[in-house]
């Protein structure tokens, strides 16, 4: 006998059906994307047992006809698709013909379709039905309303090896609700139904596009936070040559501990994308604090013969010619919203009511959400550059000064004008300053808001740059960082940092006249802004912020601290570089309520 030997067809069909249907999941997929594709305006998915017993999806799209529903189970059988040629202008969710044959290779097939409603053929295919040939598969007359119905049973009963990886049926049935999910979010004109063992699990009805309505923002609601508040969420839109995007953004009230409140969508698939995954982040920095992540979904239409979606079996991949481009739109677009956001938020109340939404399918881990004062939503939320006048008690480096020795005066601090009423009431920790006004309390983070008055400051006027005597000499570990370092000279001199040299042996001769870390730390930080993208500058000013700022536990006199208070209620963005709020507030009737005082 040859060592090689030729599959026979039906484990060649098997073996091949694995790379597109390996869970229930799968089948939910693909039968979704065939459903609307028909032009389905309402799709029921129903499963039993985690899919695994039964998964069918129903819908009211364009059916089929008899002899189209005779060859739709063939491996390449496809209405997507004529030739090569036509892959540089796909506009549906499906193409390869690849899904009911696949389908029909590891479980039992029973597919019903009409195109008018008044007839209808019905379709068994599957391990048990014989030969996958032409000459088997029979259609036989039905009856059912216009659009198709496809169900899939007993999966991989005929490949035990293949059934005994799949996960315990609670599981299954959460990825296939996932699945369900990832479909529906970028459709909102289309009706949802989710049914699991006979229950309706989740129902997100079309949503009208007339008129002004965030389509995208309402149905990420729905069925990310499963009806949770509108009012975290956002929806703004960018567009470049060839391509549009639609992103809905949580405010920073709105955030988890991991990426996995971010979805990627490129022309109605959810994709796998660290560039554009890389651009929310990117986006919101200095929103979210200590590791927090924003939650959000960014829907990108592109030109077809501009992206390849043919590079993944169940195309969770996707490569686009203009990447860069979409990542610059995104994260700009993104950087602009919050900047405006934030320019716009009152200081958050000292007494949050922490609350959460749990949103099935994901896998653990719920979304976080700390209700904060003001709160403008997007469309009042006004635009235009700042101008950070220096406010009372800093210097023109952004120093603290003495206030008899400032040469600055209330009528030049912008708003710290108006809190004129300012009482200094102490400090608490070695940190948090306490300022009385009127009925209010202010507890303020005196590093947090010094490191913002110093960011603001380094962002808005040059910065102070001082020679080296001696100038720290390192090696890179790769032509990624002498790229870097070579085609960002003139930015980073800007920046206070000159540095010179090439082909792996460099050389820092100025840094910023603040600058207080070691040779190994400066060289460190330098190289670490190649991750910062096109945020050089903001990364670059929020590290010297940081740095220059007083420090927890440093000792500040009592006018001194008043004036650091004046100066951050004057602040248009009261955040800390990192996205941390710098003061908060509590009134005086909400003291009396702890102590159950009535005056």
């Amino acid at each position: 006998m040859n060592a090689i030997q030729v599959l026979v067809p039906d484990e060649a069909r098997k073996i091949a059906a694995g790379e597109v249907i390996d869970r229930p999941a799968s089948l939910v997929r693909e039968f979704i994307d065939n459903a609307i594709d028909a032009g389905a305006v309402n799709i029921d998915v129903s499963i039993e047992q985690g899919g695994i017993a039964c998964t069918e999806v129903s819908d009211d799209g364009g059916g089929m006809s008899r002899d189209d529903i005779a060859l739709c189970c063939l491996t390449h059988a496809t209405s997507k698709i004529r030739s090569l040629a036509d892959l540089d202008r796909l506009s549906t969710l499906g193409f390869r013909g690849e899904a009911l044959a696949a389908a029909a290779a590891v479980a039992r097939l029973e597919i019903v379709s009409s195109t008018d409603g008044t007839k209808a053929w019905r379709l068994l295919a599957g391990p048990a039905c014989g030969d996958t040939s032409p000459e088997t598969y029979r259609p036989e007359p039905a009856r059912r309303t216009r659009g198709s119905s496809v169900r899939a049973k007993n999966l991989f009963d005929t490949m035990p090896a293949r059934k005994r990886f799949l996960k315990r049926e609670g599981s299954e049935a959460g990825l296939c609700k996932q699945t369900f999910i990832d479909k529906a979010l970028p459709f909102p004109n289309i009706s949802f139904r989710f049914l699991q063992d006979g229950k309706l699990k989740l129902f997100l009805p079309a949503i009208d596009g007339s008129g002004a309505t965030a389509q995208f923002k309402k149905r990420f609601a729905a069925a990310v936070m499963d009806g949770g508040d509108e009012r975290f969420l956002h929806e703004i839109a960018a567009s470049g040559k060839d391509f549009s995007v639609k992103i809905v953004i949580g405010g920073p009230e709105l955030y988890r501990n991991d990426r996995r409140g971010q979805y990627i969508f490129a022309n109605g698939r959810r994709i796998n994308d660290f560039s554009l995954m890389q651009a929310l982040e990117y986006g919101s920095q200095g929103c979210f604090p200590n590791g927090l992540h924003p939650v959000g979904a960014i829907f990108l239409e592109v030109d077809p013969s501009r992206a390849d979606f043919n590079i993944h079996p169940a195309k969770r991949e996707a490569r686009f010619a203009d990447s860069s481009a979409i990542h610059h739109e995104i994260s700009s677009a993104l950087r602009s919203f919050f900047r405006h956001l934030n320019l716009n938020r009152q200081p958050p109340p000292l007494r949050q009511e922490a609350f959460s939404f749990e949103a099935s399918g994901r896998g653990g881990g719920d979304f976080r959400g700390r209700p904060e004062a003001g709160g403008a939503e997007l469309e009042r939320i006004l635009g235009g550059e700042y101008d950070f006048t220096p406010p009372l008690g800093c210097g023109r480096d952004g120093g603290l000064l003495d206030p008899e020795d400032s040469d600055d005066s209330p009528a030049g601090c912008g708003a710290a004008a108006e809190v004129s009423s300012l009482r200094y009431a102490g400090h608490v920790f070695g940190l948090f300053i306490l300022v009385e006004d009127g009925e209010r309390l202010y507890i303020i983070d005196q590093h947090a808001a010094h490191e913002r008055i110093l960011y603001d400051r380094f962002l808005s006027e040059p910065i102070a740059r001082q020679d080296l005597l001696v100038p720290i000499t390192f090696l890179t570990e790769s032509g990624a960082d002498d790229d870097f370092l070579a085609s960002h000279k003139e930015e980073l001199a800007k920046l206070g940092v000159i540095v010179e040299g090439g082909q792996g042996s460099w050389r820092v001769e100025a840094l910023p006249a603040l600058w207080r870390l070691g040779d190994g730390e400066t060289v460190d930080a330098i190289l670490g802004l190649r991750a910062a993208g096109e945020s050089i500058a903001e990364r670059w000013a929020a590290t010297l912020a940081c740095h220059g700022a007083v420090r927890d536990g440093d000792y500040l006199d009592g006018e001194t601290a008043l004036a650091l208070a004046e100066a951050a209620l004057a602040l248009p963005i009261q955040r800390c570089p990192h996205g941390r709020p710098i003061l908060t507030e509590i009134r005086r009737n909400e003291l009396f309520r702890a102590v159950h005082r009535s005056s």
